[in-house]
């Protein structure tokens, strides 16, 4: 079942106030739209009053709802109403306290300096990093269930400002529990973007919950700026690496898609990924026959599911030992580089810092180009 569990989840990466009272109140001219460079998910419009409208676009793929809220300064709210009709939510900013409820979410706050704001996590078993599990071992961060059935009495109990949900869809009834307690559920789609500077620009998305948005801008022109520069490295390589990925589950091979967020990695990083062609934006199905007809001779293979070693590839499944990156042990795994508790690192802070990702590849794919890099989640099998 743990198996399962992991590879589905490996699957998923490759593909403030309660609600006020509020009267109908114009907002004023001269809105100015806050620079989304690369996500597609989410917008944010300060307005000359004061107040943050954060449109959420893409809560989960091929979404046809969006989600539309309203951020009051806690020093003008006694002077602002709004009509609550237009508006998801209405939330008084900086908030106090969060509930979030993906290991994704976990580094922007940390980044931003706000991770003692989190009092609340679905499965804390997951979460890597180091700062957030000493508060969960000291009991800061409370257990909450899961997701898709958050214990919604332990989250009443806490009274957060917010809580940070995802969804496959709009369908979840906790967090309809949860808003009809008059407690703030807001959507975030970081999952569903597709580049991986766009996955990193949701960082944005937290900033204007704490009035972080200086901090955040700057974080994410670093991480930017590191990732181009990668990139550019990556350009002047002499040669072009071909490169398969996946793994067989229940006799399916799975794999990125060519518009996907792990496919759109080996692009920047000048590398030949054989089904970079293909239109999907999630993962590939596909039979182990048609998948050695066309990578039998990939160059390397990265990211094969969980797996963690040569031994544990060959007891899974013969088949692979007919690829020549299996025989020439160019295997390389994100699977490797875990937190104390197991959660999978990449899973977690990959979507923060993707240019980590890129020259882990760039090290891997053109060795010699950044010679100076350690690995950082990309390790050779064992």
């Amino acid at each position: 079942m743990l198996k399962q569990l992991l590879f589905l989840s490996y699957l998923l990466f490759l593909c403030g106030c309660k609600q006020l009272k509020k009267e109908s109140l114009p907002l004023e001219s001269t809105p100015k739209n806050v620079d989304i460079a690369y996500a597609k998910g989410f917008s944010i419009e300060k307005k000359a009053s004061g107040i943050t409208i954060l449109k959420i676009l893409t809560p989960w793929p091929n979404a046809e709802a969006s989600f539309t809220y309203a951020l009051i300064p806690r020093e003008k709210q006694a002077f602002i109403t709004l009509d609550k009709n237009e508006y998801d939510a209405i939330i008084s900013v900086p908030i106090e306290n969060i509930v979030v409820t993906s290991t994704t979410h976990i580094p922007a706050l940390e980044a931003l300096g706000e991770l003692d704001k989190l009092i609340g996590f679905s499965d804390t078993k997951y979460v890597s990093s180091k700062a957030a599990r000493k508060r969960i071992d000291t009991g800061q961060i409370k257990e909450l269930g899961i997701n898709e059935s958050l214990n919604t009495e332990a989250v009443l109990a806490l009274q957060p400002d917010l809580v940070v949900g995802f969804g496959v869809s709009g369908s979840n009834s906790a967090y309809e529990t949860l808003q009809r307690s008059q407690i703030p559920v807001i959507y975030n789609g970081d999952w569903v973007e597709e580049t991986p500077l766009g996955k990193a620009e949701w960082i944005k998305f937290f900033a204007p919950f704490f009035k972080k948005e200086t901090e955040a801008n700057t974080i994410f022109y670093e991480i930017e700026k590191s990732y181009v520069d990668a990139k550019k490295i990556a350009e002047t390589a002499h040669t072009v690496p071909t490169v398969l990925s996946g793994a067989l589950y229940k006799d399916v091979w799975y794999l990125p898609g060519g518009k996907s967020w792990a496919a759109n990695f080996l692009k920047d990083a000048n590398a030949n990924y054989i089904w970079k062609e293909t239109p999907e934006s999630g993962s590939l199905s596909l039979s182990w026959e048609s998948v050695l007809v066309v990578a039998k001779n990939a160059e390397y293979w990265i990211g094969p599911a969980q797996f963690k070693s040569y031994t544990e590839m060959e007891s899974s499944s013969a088949h692979y030992l007919q690829f020549n990156a299996f025989k020439n042990k160019k295997v390389y795994t994100f699977a490797k580089t875990v937190g104390e508790t197991g959660g999978n690192l990449y899973y977690e802070l990959a979507p923060q810092r993707p240019d980590l990702v890129l020259k882990d590849l760039i090290h891997i794919l053109h060795p010699g180009l950044l010679p100076e890099h350690k690995p950082f989640f990309f390790k050779p099998l064992n």
